[in-house]
């Protein structure tokens, strides 16, 4: 399988390490920078960079400047890192064309899970025709799912949704992104759809319908019940 390249942009070793070791895992192969003029340089240097995760506060240069100056010649999927998880910043980051927004601290798993998810939707990146969690298998290649060995008949957005929810187990989900990541940004209905479905998918899954959270005025996050 073709080796994707990241790099990964932050001004402590430690963090680097810490996301290096987790992608290296997946085997992506890995490019740090700590701050961010040394960032557009390798980024500048290295046609082969598939996805860049990037600090906000760094010295010289901060993850805004530097997410401006690789938006201003490429499309390449960002993710940006940020211990203030403040909304305006969120604001911010998403003007600038930034894919993906996560607070400092956060889980290394699911910051691998975000940079696979991007590259399924970007560049036809596999990491596992078959998802599993907590019971639920999906295969993605034959479109079928299965709870605890017996198969499920969902519809297409059924399975569209609930494949959503499991690659991106553990984060909160508007209804606004779930709309856009299933239904598209060229889907003009109404955000209630997602609830309807929702509750079709539940039913179907029976007692493993729980992992799916209400999130009381935004959305929905996709849990496993820890035994």
């Amino acid at each position: 399988m073709e080796k994707y390249k990241i790099l990964v942009v932050d001004d402590e070793s430690r963090m680097r390490k810490l996301v290096r070791d987790f992608l290296v895992k997946k085997d992506f192969e890995v490019i740090e920078a700590g701050d961010g003029a040394e960032a557009l340089d390798l980024f500048f240097a290295d046609k082969e960079i598939s996805l860049v995760i990037l600090d906000v506060m760094m010295p010289k240069m901060d993850g805004w400047e530097v997410c401006r100056e690789i938006r201003s010649y490429s499309k390449v999927p960002i993710i940006m890192l940020t211990a203030k998880g403040e909304e305006r910043d969120e604001l911010l980051g998403f003007e600038l064309g930034v894919d993906e927004y996560i607070s400092k601290p956060f889980s290394p798993k699911i910051l691998v899970a975000r940079v696979e998810a991007i590259l399924r939707r970007t560049t036809g990146f596999s990491a596992d025709d078959v998802l599993r969690a907590g019971g639920i298998e999906i295969n993605k290649a034959a479109h079928q799912v299965s709870i605890d060995g017996q198969n499920i008949d969902l519809s297409y957005k059924e399975f569209e949704l609930l494949t959503y929810f499991v690659e991106n187990q553990g984060i909160a989900l508007s209804r606004e992104k779930i709309l856009n990541s299933v239904w598209n940004y060229d889907y003009f209905g109404d955000a209630r759809t997602i609830d309807t479905h929702v509750k079709k998918l539940r039913s179907k899954l029976g007692e493993k319908g729980e992992y799916i959270k209400t999130i009381w005025g935004m959305g929905y996050k996709f849990e496993v019940d820890k035994e």
